[in-house]
């Protein structure tokens, strides 16, 4: 049986190795690469992301992965984004940014913000749960509220503005933020499955093994 082939989008964001090596973990053919005929065509497209949100959104963009992102969902081709990756599927980033008018702009394939967590100590640095959708792709069909993920972050979407809520999983540091989403084949944590233990690794396995029923759901 092939497995699955799973692209990581290199677009110059920070150290990715340890997203790949999770990936290979789970029995995926996983290559790092910014080539747009290899991330179109692999079965699974991981788009990471570390820094600030505007530096993300530019170099996603320098690369064609903005173009590579809307032809796969157009084609109903799973994504999954991680961290920045998945912050920057968002409309706007208020980081840096003194008025709204001044913000990032980001791919805007979900509508709302990305805005600095109200929280006492930021960054939200360690390990936290997750309020996550019964009957998900990414944590189960019976998700556990005790599983812990592992953030990194000081800012995030803190109001959902989609269609549904369906599919949207919630954290809180400060106030509750959007943990995860799952819309058909797009897919996004903001925490980090590679660095967040057992809990991540099956996160990753639940993904790929989706790919290999026709894409996640």
């Amino acid at each position: 049986m092939t497995s699955p082939r799973v692209v990581v989008l290199d677009h110059g964001s920070g150290n990715v190795r340890s997203a790949v090596r999770a990936l290979e973990a789970t029995g995926a053919d996983v290559a790092l690469t910014g080539d747009r005929a290899a991330a179109l065509a692999a079965d699974g497209l991981v788009v990471p992301g570390v820094g600030a949100f505007a530096s993300v959104a530019r170099d996603l963009r320098a690369v064609g992965g903005h173009e590579v992102v809307a032809e796969r969902l157009a084609a109903g081709r799973p994504v999954l984004g991680i961290c920045v990756g998945l912050q920057v599927l968002f409309g706007r980033g208020l980081e840096h940014a003194d008025d709204p008018a001044s913000a990032a702009e980001g791919l805007g394939l979900w509508p709302g913000d990305v805005a600095r967590l109200p929280a006492a100590v930021v960054p939200h640095m360690g390990w936290n749960t997750v309020e996550a959708p019964a009957g998900s792709v990414l944590f189960g069909e019976d998700p556990d509220p005790e599983e812990r993920y592992y953030f990194v972050h000081s800012f995030a979407v803190q109001e959902w503005r989609g269609p549904s809520t369906a599919g949207v999983a919630w954290a809180e540091h400060g106030t509750r933020f959007v943990a995860a989403v799952e819309d058909g084949p797009l897919s996004a944590t903001q925490f980090h499955p590679e660095k967040s233990g057992d809990a991540g690794q099956r996160l990753l396995r639940r993904w790929v093994a989706a790919l290999g029923d026709g894409g996640a759901a």
